[in-house]
């Protein structure tokens, strides 16, 4: 008779929470080799069964009726279980013990039914704890030989011959199928940090879409304040001014009025570019000098461009255009009722600097200051590379001064 050896364990499937469709496919075709070695290890040990020599034909025929229902007990247990992971232990036993007690006493009575180890011994490993696996393992190579040769007392020589094959495959197999299952686990931590990994990567892309909707809230408050909230403020004062106007000084007033529909279509056209994502209204389809003039003449302040005067990119341009905006806007409110503003633009070889300076009341650098404007402001420079310098003294007016390196924008 020929002797046993243990059979290499088919892949496992290893699974976590981030299994994908294609994997579950990849398993279930895997399992399909898996069936279709079960069937061919089944079927060539029945024959091999059936045309044994020794013993006669009504303990061949006994054996393999023994071995039949092997295969409804596979598919309507066994195939179940191996599929779960990591598969129910407790049901696990009953069907092995199951098919232990189908396929020792065929083994015993037909010792070519021990070819049926091959597709045993995996399930072993498959299916129970390390302890349990080595135990069912010990059962299949042990028992089978041993009641054999009480059964029919063989030669010395055929039972020394099928003794030490049965050591041997056991040695085999115990050291082969612990070697298995300590791949397998080493698979499923791998999979569990996998899976950790993926869900790091899921939390730190909420994370990231939520900075990106902060910086985007940030940047549309910005937006706003820098354009809609300084127009309504504009509005307002140039009102307030206009009331006052309206008994002593008609042609003031109505300079005044003209302003505001100017400043209102400006803050509407604001408005839409906002909507539409565009450049700002004074920018659109104009150069930083004559937006920055057309922004003087709302506000009332002169404007002084030096150096070479040279098209910029959309970047550097915007930011000096909210900067000067929101210096304006801080002049009219904090710099008190006439007070002369000078914006300053200079044009370098480095960059352009931008400056805004009121004659006002000014302000205590080292005072507490609540307010989303200058720090808006500086938020807006540095992002663009630049830096923001603010110098005020009380009774001695306030500096707004930006510098823009044109290559924080290449």
């Amino acid at each position: 008779m020929s002797a046993d050896l243990p059979l290499e364990e088919p892949a496992r499937r290893v699974t976590g929470s981030t299994s994908t469709a294609r994997g579950a496919n990849n398993w279930e075709n895997s399992f399909r080799l898996w069936d279709t070695y079960f069937a061919v290890v089944w079927l060539a040990t029945l024959v091999f069964v059936l045309g044994a020599n020794h013993p006669g034909w009504p303990v061949r025929l006994t054996s393999a009726a023994l071995l039949l229902p092997l295969v409804p007990v596979y598919v309507g247990r066994g195939r179940v279980l191996l599929q779960n992971d990591p598969p129910d232990e407790h049901r696990s036993l009953h069907y092995l013990l199951t098919t232990l007690a189908l396929f020792l006493p065929s083994a015993v009575l037909v010792g070519e039914t021990r070819l049926m180890t091959f597709a045993l011994i995996p399930q072993c490993f498959m299916t129970l704890r390390l302890r349990w696996a080595l135990a069912a393992v010990t059962v299949i190579n042990i028992v089978p030989v041993a009641g054999w040769a009480v059964l029919w007392w063989p030669s010395d020589h055929e039972v020394f011959f099928n003794v030490m094959f049965a050591l041997v495959t056991l040695v085999f197999s115990v050291a082969f199928g612990s070697w298995v299952i300590k791949v397998m686990d080493q698979s499923q931590e791998r999979a569990d940090l996998i899976a950790e990994l993926d869900a790091s990567h899921l939390e730190l892309a909420r994370l990231s879409t939520a900075h990106g909707v902060l910086a985007e809230r940030e940047r549309m408050a910005r937006e706003i304040h820098d354009t809609l909230a300084q127009g309504f403020t504009s509005l307002l004062m140039l009102t307030q001014a206009v009331e006052a106007e309206l008994a002593h000084d008609l042609p003031q007033a109505r300079r005044h009025l003209s302003l505001m529909s100017e400043t209102a279509r400006q803050n509407l056209a604001e408005a839409r570019a906002l909507v539409a994502g565009g450049a700002p209204a004074d920018l659109e389809g104009a150069p930083l000098p004559d937006a920055l003039r057309r922004l003087a003449t709302r506000n009332e302040a002169t404007l002084t461009i030096t150096g070479h005067v040279r098209p910029l990119p959309p970047g550097p341009e915007v930011v000096a255009l909210r900067t000067c905006q929101e210096a304006l806007a801080n002049a009219r409110k904090h710099a008190g009722d006439g007070a002369p503003v000078a914006i300053d633009l200079t044009y370098e070889n480095e960059g352009i600097t931008l400056s805004v300076r009121d004659e006002g009341s000014g302000f205590d650098m080292g005072a507490v200051r609540s307010g989303y404007g200058l720090a808006g402001l500086s938020a807006r420079a540095t992002e663009a590379g630049g830096t923001v310098r603010i110098h005020s003294t009380p009774g001695k007016g306030t500096t707004v001064k930006v510098t823009l390196p044109l290559r924080s924008f290449q």
